[in-house]
């Protein structure tokens, strides 16, 4: 790999790097900070400011404390039943808690028996957690979840009795179809004055063939057979609550987002939560709005920008809410396979790859720091302060 020769020339341009994570190889805490101290290489003189971000799921809680947020440490049920240790952010009344960290996919190997087996009840415990802590608003960024309950092992955890005919309901999606009753009068009493947000893109029901089960299953370990068994749990779960009367409760498996995160979205909804946007939602907890006060570029990305990306994804969010503001978005990534196009479409005025760098693909994983710090170089060429003619350009391109 060779490294472009490049000149530093002074500038009083202002950067927002507000990229996020790069899958696989870099926190978007660390992408921020090697896109800094490439562009310092390069222009000296600029002035960057670094905001991590992310489309609601992992991630989110990364955001939350790199903006100002605290941590907050405990130890809650993972996604098999054993302790894991985990955490939420928290600011004045606003909790964010983030189901990966806590009953994440990632730590699981998943098969068709942690498919069944998996349960959200650590998210509950969380939520829980918080709630006695005092907050009163509680974000739920539910991407990367390992369970396919329906979010009951986290209702449990809330205070809700799920029974069998022989007693209190076991764990995990699989166990669902042997519900028979459920008893919601010991939910948690201050969910009553609390408001929930489900930070999610998905917009899923909870069942049928377009739902929790069969859409998400199979990434979660299940198999055509598997995905069977948690279907009907979850089509069981939903008529044991229409029977004792929970209001809304086939209504709610309907709606888009029910699916969510094996159907905690569909348990979110059942206490009243607010489905959002995710990068929405994670823009709005971390100010971006306000930070983009005297900015002249923002900079975001991701792994791999892909006509995924322009459906609820981090840099499409960015890009939309920088140009709100009149700030031109550029974006960096791994790879992307979108055309010019297609990017300015999605608001961003270029996109920057490391393989434009460095074509091989694995050199790029393990080398994505150093890659960067190469790769925003190029970014000095969009600072109006530096090059108004190279802003110029790609604006009437």
């Amino acid at each position: 790999m060779t490294t472009p020769v490049t000149t530093t020339r002074p500038t009083t341009a202002r950067v927002l790097l507000a990229p996020d994570k790069f899958k696989g190889s870099l926190t978007a805490s660390e992408v921020a900070a090697h896109l800094a101290a490439g562009l310092r290489r390069v222009a000296p003189g600029v002035l960057t400011s670094e905001l991590p971000v992310a489309d609601g799921g992992e991630g989110t809680l990364e955001a939350a404390l790199a903006a100002g947020y605290t941590a907050v440490d405990l130890v809650a049920t993972g996604p098999l039943g054993d302790p894991v240790a985990t955490r939420y952010a928290r600011r004045g009344a606003t909790a964010v808690v983030e189901m990966a960290t806590v009953t994440g996919l990632g730590m699981v190997d998943p098969t068709p028996g942690t498919a069944l087996a998996a349960t959200s009840r650590g998210l509950g415990e969380v939520v829980a957690h918080a709630l006695d802590a005092g907050a009163r608003e509680i974000v739920v960024g539910v991407g990367g979840s390992a369970s396919t309950d329906g979010g009951a092992g986290m209702l449990a955890a809330l205070g809700a009795r799920l029974t069998t005919g022989a007693g209190d309901l076991a764990d995990g999606g699989g166990h669902l179809h042997e519900l028979v009753d459920v008893d919601l009068s010991g939910l948690h009493p201050a969910l009553a004055e609390t408001e929930i947000v489900l930070a999610s893109d998905v917009d899923n029901p909870l069942l049928g063939e377009h739902g929790a089960a069969a859409v998400y299953g199979p990434q979660k370990g299940a198999g055509p057979e598997t995905v069977v068994e948690l279907e009907l749990g979850l089509a069981t779960w939903v008529d044991v609550l229409a029977t004792v009367g929970v209001t809304g409760a086939r209504g709610h498996a309907a709606e888009p987002g029910a699916g969510a995160a094996g159907g905690v979205g569909f348990a979110c909804l059942l206490l009243g939560a607010e489905r959002r946007p995710g990068v929405e939602e994670v823009l709005a907890l971390t100010g971006f709005a306000d930070r983009l006060a005297g900015v002249d570029l923002v900079v975001t990305g991701e792994g791999s920008l892909d006509a995924q990306s322009l459906h609820g994804k981090t840099p499409v969010g960015v890009a939309a809410a920088a140009a709100a503001r009149g700030v031109p978005t550029v974006a960096v990534c791994g790879r992307t396979t979108l055309s010019p196009a297609q990017a300015a479409t999605a608001g961003l005025r270029a996109v920057h790859a490391l393989t434009d760098v460095e074509p091989d693909v694995a050199r790029c994983l393990a080398e994505a720091g150093p890659l960067l710090e190469t790769l925003a170089a190029r970014l000095a060429d969009h600072l109006p302060a530096l090059n108004p003619a190279a802003l110029n350009t790609l604006e009437n391109a």
